[in-house]
């Protein structure tokens, strides 16, 4: 089974029925009967306050259920947050052992709990920006997809 996390913005383009979506889609498999969808808790709840601060229709809102009931809702626990932490202390430059190489980097907290979802269920986390890109190859597998005008409708 293959799994993926799907970064907030990749949501995003899926609800707005972007070419961006379909790209990424195809290109992952991710309509695969061996495909398994994971959203991290941080996730549903940004890609719903997204939803409620701009007042989306019913036909977006079915759109969010659909992705929601499709995908397995992993909550926080114990494991996830140990990850966070040193997921957090090597953005930062700060994990004994394990030097960034880089300036330190400072991640949204929503993004450090999208990480330690995606490093604890075994993952591969598809994004269109650049938030992740230190961690990639470290602590998880990014599938960065830059957001290009001609894929976006």
């Amino acid at each position: 089974m293959r799994r993926f996390v799907l970064d907030t913005n990749v949501l995003l383009a899926y609800y707005r029925g972007n070419l961006l979506f379909t790209v990424i889609a195809e290109d992952n498999g991710l309509h695969d009967p061996d495909v398994i969808l994971i959203m991290p808790i941080a996730v549903k709840a940004e890609i719903l306050s997204i939803a409620l601060q701009n007042n989306w229709g019913e036909k977006k809102y079915r759109l969010l259920r659909k992705m929601v009931d499709q995908s397995f809702i992993i909550h926080t626990n114990d494991e996830i947050a140990d990850a966070y932490a040193e997921i957090d202390a090597y953005s930062q430059g700060r994990l004994p052992g394990n030097a960034l190489g880089l300036s330190a980097r400072n991640m949204g907290k929503n993004d450090l709990w999208i990480a330690a979802t995606t490093r604890v269920v075994n993952a591969s986390l598809i994004t269109t920006d650049a938030d992740f890109d230190h961690l990639d190859g470290t602590f998880i597998t990014v599938n960065k997809y830059p957001v290009k005008r001609n894929l976006i409708q």
